[in-house]
């Protein structure tokens, strides 16, 4: 079963003060690590592969905490990639933009979506705008959480692009 405390490799890149990740781990609800596990699923925007139930079985969940304009610069050939279907931000930063979602977001995100919603809301709690996120997209995040595979969900998905 995956770890309730999200790993983040952070690397200092976005503006300190809307950093979602910094509150995270100064709320001791992920942790900052150096490296990429080999048991973890990493949260990628660009992988072909959608998060789901079944990567539940994975030891943890990380998400790079990284500038949206450096994404291209990393590489994770040899990790267990996956991204997140089709969603709209919350955070005042990029409001209803799809895809553009904060790492306390996407945490939230993939946590709901693998049957966990209660390390979901407990983390997108915190956020002033936290819940809205939830308003925002509680029909596709329920649909998404029914489905078993990255297949199904890239299914679903289409109903909402």
């Amino acid at each position: 079963m995956i770890s309730s405390t999200p790993l983040i490799v952070h690397k200092n890149e976005d503006d300190p003060k809307k950093c979602t990740a910094r509150k995270l781990k100064r709320l001791n609800l992920a942790e900052f690590i150096g490296f990429i596990p080999r048991s973890a699923i990493v949260l990628y925007p660009d992988s072909e592969i959608r998060i789901s139930k079944n990567d539940s079985s994975f030891r943890y969940l990380l998400a790079m905490d990284v500038s949206w304009k450096n994404i291209e610069n990393y590489s994770f050939k040899g990790y267990q990639v996956r991204s997140l279907p089709y969603l709209l931000a919350a955070n005042p930063v990029n409001y209803g933009k799809p895809y553009k979602l904060s790492t306390a977001e996407a945490i939230a995100a993939a946590y709901y979506i693998m049957d966990m919603k209660e390390i979901s809301l407990k983390i997108l709690n915190v956020f002033s705008w936290g819940i809205q996120f939830l308003n925002l997209n509680r029909n596709p995040l329920e649909d998404y959480a029914k489905a078993s595979n990255s297949d199904e969900i890239k299914k679903i998905e289409l109903e909402y692009i």
